[in-house]
């Protein structure tokens, strides 16, 4: 029907009104990895959580680590989305995410010790996420060391059986969490299928499924009353009244099975991506995409690291930065800020604007660089390589910056930081064309400097 007036008019009763298109509903802030990990997400999500309504997790796992401290107690999350410190807030276990139920609820009391209190009346658990099985961690183990004797070199992954979980849910064979709440006989069923399916791949592989399935059932009554259809549930978050909604990334742009350092990588989509099929919300509902990075760049485990610094400046980096894995207490790999790797998270997730976290662990330096261009046989590449072997072979070309050589870990405000601390975080913002909103300077809430 073309849109002139006539038909459109009110004296014709029968003509449908045309629904208003701004009508799109609330907005969810997304909370994205810019590096490989370990930026201080959780930082920034508990920020933002304390004003949320709705804090959600779309991909990923247990393999997460998020610490948080609040009051001097020092939280910490893998499979829980932060927020669920904030009373409240309620917390949303998406579709995309992998659970590991005896690791639910062991972090749940963990947290419960330090004076976590009524999270199971805030918890929503999507009915169509995939359960982690105890074996899919043994298996997980396995294919590590088979990756070792034949290959001679990991992934590092950190062995909670999130990869094969996925493979599982790509080989469509998995199983989730509305089987689990459906006819357990015909669960328990699948469930030995599954077991006898992995048994033929990996020989080794001893499961005692009736154990297994008695936990399972104790699990899945305990979780039954946090379950909801997800689709539904976010369609009516979105659409009820005005709420902010806030999604938490795990993992990292540099870690994406897609766009990550493969294979290096983890087992989902951590880009902005994921926070659409991982939650089953559209793209028009995505607001605010806040990039989170150091004011350096570590990585765990192995891989090519452009701007690594196998000197005493990337172990001061490390001993400074405290940098260990919360998951996996592995010690960080560190390095200058890497530019070229923020430029391509910027390219795949649209940043609104970026948090520069742990600027005070440069506060010692004579001299800083940043990683501005890589290059190949002297000339400089426009784009991140996918090739690793591309990848390990390129030379950095940095910007030098003279230290501020004083103590930024008291700064609250942008006038409190050094001149020379500015120039280097003015020059991180040009070089990126995204706005910094944050600057951290320490472990604590108030160690956010926010600039607008």
């Amino acid at each position: 029907i073309s849109g002139n007036s006539s038909t459109n008019s009110p004296s014709n009763p029968t003509q449908g009104l045309k629904r208003p298109r701004n009508d799109t509903g609330n907005k969810v802030t997304v909370v994205l990895g810019a590096q490989w990990g370990d930026e201080g997400k959780g930082k920034v999500v508990d920020l933002l959580a304390t004003q949320s309504d709705l804090v959600c997790r779309c991909q990923g796992g247990n393999n997460a680590g998020h610490t948080v401290v609040v009051e001097g107690t020092e939280y910490d999350f893998h499979l829980l989305p932060s927020g669920i410190i904030n009373p409240k807030s309620i917390c949303v276990i998406g579709n995309g995410v992998v659970i590991h139920l005896p690791g639910l609820f062991e972090e749940a009391e963990k947290n419960e010790k330090k004076g976590l209190k009524g999270w199971e009346k805030r918890l929503i658990v999507s009915d169509r996420a995939h359960l982690v099985f105890d074996f899919h961690q043994v298996v997980d183990g396995i294919q590590e060391t088979q990756r070792q004797a034949t290959e001679g070199k990991i992934i590092g992954t950190t062995k909670k059986g999130i990869g094969p979980t996925y493979t599982s849910k790509a080989s469509r064979i998995g199983l989730r969490v509305c089987d689990l709440l459906g006819d357990f006989k015909e669960f328990s069923t699948k469930f030995k299928n599954l077991v006898a399916q992995y048994q033929s791949m990996y020989s080794s592989l001893t499961v005692d499924t009736d154990t297994q399935l008695k936990k399972l059932k104790e699990y899945g009554e305990r979780l039954r009353p946090m379950v909801r259809d997800g689709v539904y549930y976010m369609y009516e978050a979105l659409h009820g009244p005005p709420k902010k909604i806030l999604v938490e990334g795990a993992n990292a742009a540099l870690l994406d099975i897609d766009f990550g350092t493969y294979p290096f990588v983890t087992s989902s989509n951590c880009t902005v991506g994921g926070a659409c099929t991982g939650l089953g919300i559209p793209p028009l509902n995505i607001g605010e995409v806040y990039g989170v990075s150091k004011a350096y760049t570590t990585r765990v485990g192995i891989g090519a690291f452009p701007t690594e610094q196998l000197n005493a400046t990337g172990e001061l980096l490390q001993t400074r930065g405290h940098e260990v894995g919360v998951t996996t207490g592995r010690k960080r790999r560190c390095g200058w800020l890497d530019l070229v790797i923020l430029r391509y998270a910027h390219m795949i997730n649209g940043f609104t604007a970026i948090a520069l976290t742990k600027l005070d662990i440069l506060d010692v330096l004579d001299e800083i660089k940043v990683g501005v261009a890589y290059k190949i046989n002297g000339k400089r590449i426009p784009h991140f390589p996918a090739n690793m072997e591309l990848l390990h072979k390129v030379e950095v070309e940095y910007e030098t910056f003279p230290g501020w050589k004083s103590d930024t870990s008291a700064a609250r405000k942008w006038n409190d930081l050094p001149q020379k601390a500015q120039n280097y975080i003015r020059f991180v913002e040009n070089h990126i064309g995204v706005p910094i909103k944050w600057v951290g300077v320490g472990k604590s809430r108030e160690c956010m400097i926010q600039m607008f």
